[in-house]
Parts: structure tokens; sequence; C-alpha cells
């Protein structure tokens, strides 16, 4: 293997890229049209065009990949993970291309990569599944059916694929009819297949998964477990390893079992088995054939580089090591940072400031980002997995916690803070957060985000002066500020005393302050801050300022009206609150909706997302279509006058 082409975009390629360099391999990106500047595209030897936007017309496109491998002389391809990385189809077309293909044989993909095979096989193995559907008959008859017989609740999915997409939780038969359809629509948009399957639902479970690696001599291990429980939309957010409900008993199950349904099949290479763990009692959900996003956390916990092991074994070498020669040490976890608020919006745009936290003593941070970089709508909203290393848990979740903290990245709304408050929830500190951790605590969570008071006085000060100093010399006038933070306005009065010091006036309350570049000290106490413009919004200019671990979206009303806008005719308006493509429209002109009707679909970033109606009312007009892509504050629905607040 001299010449390998990854087949893949952003972090993971950034990532496939390092380790094959250091094995003294020549890399090949290849590359969408928003992604022809991108870090992976400049971190190669060289990189080939595939065009188009969408991930259907570049990264999905076999034809192209193909003809990329071919015009750049690569004897190799990686495909990461997403995308190809699971399509049996794409690994034959590799190979039938004389080039070798760094992941399982097409017939262990089309074995374990569909959930309903997977599950079959695995019963034929004496591995544990849930009660279920898995057939091939897709009328919603059937399915209504086969969920009476297993029993409600039951969550629908997709049988091909993995990322949470095509899941629904279906809690009853009124329920099933709309979640079928939603979920085929996502199936088949992210994976080109439609057909779903269904299974008991467990109510609190955990999800364990084992990564497992086999080679092409018939050897196959295990590596341990990571715990993935902390989840959002069905997919994960934070992972950990080891997980701190197995027993070295149950690990020993778990990776018997992992290891038999992966050599049933004829794996080759990195996989991972998944589970529900239910107590002591654990259940199927599916093997995904390729590298995982949370594969770091193995690695940090065992020390092994899984895409040198990937590479190897492709190479028809043995596994390094036998299974008793694995060992685990310590404690790693991983949180995805995501262009996503606290509610899980996606959000597009700009990244404008990115300082990394000090990655030292056991941290990692596996990114494709950087300033001026922009997040599109056309792909997945991770931008990165920072992973921390430590003797225990508890040091791990604090070196984590904390380097979330130090590392500053504005310009767009991201999970940053709300990763953090979740590693510090006692829930998960105590190790015992389940599947609905976010269901359960995710309000709570939210409410430790709220900034204190002098935070938001520091954050208001950095952005009123731009992030500089305050002038050197006195001034006689005070300095009135007007700013929207959360649901508020703020009325400050600023009188400047020189050498950067400030008096403000706050209603009854007064303080003082002190500005210079990159810090604000408000009544003695000292904060860090980074503060970025976003452009002119409704007369006023958007900031967005990170004070200390604390991210505050800032409106500079100086300009604006003092009644602020969202009244009036703006109580009567739907509006699109990210980019993406129109998918379904369910609202029609003249109908009565009460709150929390669902009453369009949008995708994007890869994910399926059901717009309520925010009031009861009657729908005045809709002003889109399906098929339509919208941005971000366009009007999508007016609601008729009785309904304005």
């Amino acid at each position: 293997m001299k010449r390998l082409l990854i087949a893949n975009r952003g972090e993971i390629a950034r990532r496939v890229i390092r380790t094959a360099q250091r094995m003294g391999i020549a890399t090949v990106a290849v590359y969408s049209e928003p992604d022809a500047n991108a870090l992976h595209v400049r971190e190669a030897t060289t990189a080939v065009a595939l065009g188009g936007a969408s991930s259907a017309d570049s990264y999905l496109r076999i034809d192209k990949l193909i003809a990329a491998a071919r015009a750049s002389g690569a004897d190799a391809v990686h495909p990461g993970y997403g995308f190809l990385s699971e399509n049996a189809d794409f690994a034959q077309a590799v190979i039938d291309a004389g080039l070798t293909w760094v992941g399982p044989p097409p017939s262990a993909i089309q074995a374990l990569g569909s959930k309903s095979a997977a599950k079959a096989l695995a019963q034929q193995h004496g591995v544990p599944v849930l009660p279920g559907y898995f057939g091939s008959d897709q009328r919603d008859d059937t399915f209504a059916a086969e969920a009476a017989r297993v029993g409600y609740p039951v969550m629908v999915k997709a049988v091909a694929g993995g990322g949470g997409r095509g899941m629904r939780l279906v809690a009853d038969a009124a329920q099933l009819p709309a979640a079928l359809a939603s979920a085929r629509t996502e199936a088949l948009a992210g994976f080109g297949n439609a057909d779903l399957l269904i299974e008991r639902a467990v109510g609190r479970p955990r999800h364990v998964e084992v990564q497992v690696f086999c080679d092409a001599l018939g050897h196959g291990i295990h590596l341990g477990e990571r715990d993935c429980s902390v989840q959002r939309r069905h997919q994960k957010i934070v992972e950990e390893a080891p997980s701190p409900a197995v027993s070295p008993a149950l690990r020993e199950q778990l990776g018997r079992a992992a290891v038999a349904l992966a050599q049933a099949a004829g794996y080759q290479g990195a996989g991972t088995v998944e589970f529900l763990l239910d107590g002591e009692a654990f259940y199927l959900m599916e093997m995904n054939t390729r590298l995982q996003v949370e594969h770091p956390v193995t690695e940090m916990l065992t020390g092994l580089d899984l895409v040198e092991w990937q590479i190897r074994v492709a190479r028809g070498e043995p596994l390094p090591l036998a299974q008793d020669q694995v060992r685990l040490n310590g404690h790693a976890i991983e949180v995805r940072l995501c262009a996503e608020d606290e509610r899980f919006t996606p959000h597009t745009g700009t990244v404008r400031t990115f300082i990394e936290p000090p990655l030292a003593d056991g941290l990692r941070f596996d990114h494709a980002i950087e300033t001026g970089g922009v997040v599109t709508p056309h792909y997945d909203a991770m931008l990165g997995k920072l992973i921390a290393h430590a003797p225990t848990r508890a040091q791990a979740i604090e070196r984590l916690a904390h380097a979330l903290d130090a590392t500053v990245l504005l310009g767009l709304p991201t999970n940053r803070a709300f990763l953090a408050a979740c590693l510090r929830h006692p829930v998960f500190g105590a190790g015992e957060a389940l599947i609905p951790f976010l269901a359960e605590h995710g309000d709570a969570v939210r409410a430790s985000l709220v900034p204190p008071a002098d935070a938001v006085l520091a954050g208001v000060l950095a952005a009123a002066y731009g992030g500089m100093g305050a002038s050197a010399l006195p001034c006689p006038f005070p300095r009135p500020l007007r700013w929207w933070h959360g649901d508020a306005a703020l009325d400050i009065a600023v009188l400047e005393q020189g050498q950067g010091g400030l008096r403000l006036t706050q209603g009854d309350a007064t303080h003082t302050a002190h500005i210079a570049p990159g810090r604000v000290v408000v009544d003695g106490v000292t904060h860090t801050v980074n503060a970025t413009a976003l452009g002119d919004v409704d007369g006023g200019g958007a900031w967005q300022v990170q004070v200390g671990p604390h991210t505050l979206a800032l409106h500079d009303l100086g300009f604006a009206p003092r009644e602020r806008a969202g009244g009036g005719s703006a109580a009567r308006e739907l509006r699109a609150p990210f980019n993406g493509k129109l998918v379904a429209v369910h609202a029609q002109p003249g109908a009565r909706v009460a709150k929390g009707d669902a009453l369009l679909a949008i995708e994007s970033m890869k994910i399926e997302h059901q717009i309520a109606a925010p009031r009861d009312g009657v729908v005045e007009a809709v002003s889109v279509a399906p098929g339509q892509q919208v941005a971000p504050g366009q009007l999508l629905i007016t609601f008729a006058a009785e309904a304005s607040a």
C-alpha cells in the first residue's frame, strides 16, 4: 500500500491522513465544492475534486470516487465513517478496480450492515436480540400487526445506516403511521434505503458497544466496551470507556458475543457491535461495519492506533495482539462538539474565532475547525471530538470539562457549554446516566447554562468596546448602552473614568469595571473574554461573546426602536430556524392547528426536523413548498390575526 485515498471529509479524513503519513503512505483527499479549501484537502499529499455540493453529488458517488482513485494513482481506499463506509457495493467496486479496500469484505458488510440481517445472524449464533419484526414485507399493515404482536412501545429503525437516523420511538398504534412515514423519508435521504424494522422498546437501558477486530487469518479479539448512553435524537454526544456499569465478568460475556457475531460473518478489520444493556441482560442492536466516531476513546484507553490496525489487516497482516495481551488503562471520555444550540437545533455559519485548549495531560482534539471555516447545511453538524484520558473516571471528567471551558469557538451556536454541563451533572458523575438521561435531565442541564449577572455585564462591555480596551482619558458624559440578552433588554450607563476604568449604573445598582483586550474586570472579578461581531440584525449589531466558560448571544439595541422587534405581525409568523431543505408541508391555509402540531419538516445536516406550531391558531398562508431550500429567518407560515399573542 503506497497511496491511500480517503473517501470522506472533515475530521475523520484528517485522522486517517495523520496515521497514513506516519506509516509512510501517501494520501489522497477528495472534496466537494464547499470543501475545496478544507483542512483535509490541504493536509493530504494530493487532492481530487468530486464536484457538487450535496453528499449525493459528491461523497456518495461511487463512480466519482473510483475515478478519483484512478486519476490520483491511489492503490487503496479508506472509507472513514458515514457516507459509503458501510456500502457493500462501494467496497466491491473498490476491489473490482484492483484497489485495496481498508474495511471488511463486501459479504460481511452485506451480512451485518443491515440491522435485520445482523439480528437474524445473531439469533443463529446465540447472541441475544429483542423481540421484533425484521422481515422484507414493508407494508404499513404488516408493521401494525407486528407491533401489536410485539407490544407497545416499539422502536422503528432504518435497516441500513446508523447515527440515529430513521429511528422513532412509538408509544401506541396511533403514532405508528406517522413514525413509519418520517423514518422512511429520513432513511432514504440518509442511506438510499427506506426499509425499516421494529423491535420492542426498552424503557431505561444503557447503550454499550464493543470494539472488535478480526484479521484474514481467522483471529478475532475485542478491545473492551464503550458506554454511549448520553444521546440526543438517538445520536451519541458523550462516550466513555470502560462503562461504569460493566463488570469484568459482563465485559467477557459482551466481548465473546461480539466476536462470535463478527466471525460468523467472516469479518475482517474494525467493527463495533452495539448492545442495549438492561441491568445484566444485553441485547444486540446492530453491528457497525466500520470505524466508529468514538474510536479515540478506545485508542486512549488501550494506547493503540486503530487506523494503523485497519491498514495492517487490509494488507493481510495478522492482528498485532492476542486477546490476553490487550490492556485497558485508566478511563477515557469523549464529547462530540456540534454546530447546534442547547435545544439541539443545528446551525450553519462561519467560525470567526477558534482557540484550542492546551492539548496536554491526556487531552486529544480530533477536529476540522479553523477560524474562517464555513459550516454548511450539506453535512453532519459535528465539528470535532474532544477526548480526555486519566487514571480515574472522576479525573477524566474534570479534565474534559475544564478543556471544554477553555475551548473558544465563536461565530455560530455550538453545544460546547452544554457538553461541559452534562459532564458536571451529578447523575453522570455517579455513572448512572442511561439513554433517557437528556430526556429526564436536559432542562436542568440547560438551566445551569444561564450565566451570572457579572459575566453578562462583562460580555456586554466586551461587545460594546469591540473587544478592545476603554479610553485612557476620562469622559464627563455617561455613555448609554442598550443590549438584548436572552429575553430582556439591558440598559446600562457607562462613565469612562480613564485608564480603562468604568463606572456602571444599571437601574439602582452601580458597579466598577475595567476593560482591556481579552479581559474585563467587574467589581474586582476578572473575566477572560473573546468577542466577535456577527453582523447587522434588525438595525443593530449582533455579537457572540465567550466570558470564561459562558457563551452569550448579544444584540446592540442602541440604534433600534425602544420597542424591540417581536410583537405585532412577527407574532403571527413562523420562520425557518436554520438552513435546510423543506421535505414536507403538513399545514394548509385555513386549517386550525394546536400548539405542538407538526406543520413542516426540514432536512438539515442529514437529520429531518419537525417544525411545530408555536401556538394554537389558524393558518392564513403557507409561503413555501416541499423541495424548496430555506434560509434562517425565512417566512414559512403566517397565522390569522386571531392567533397573535
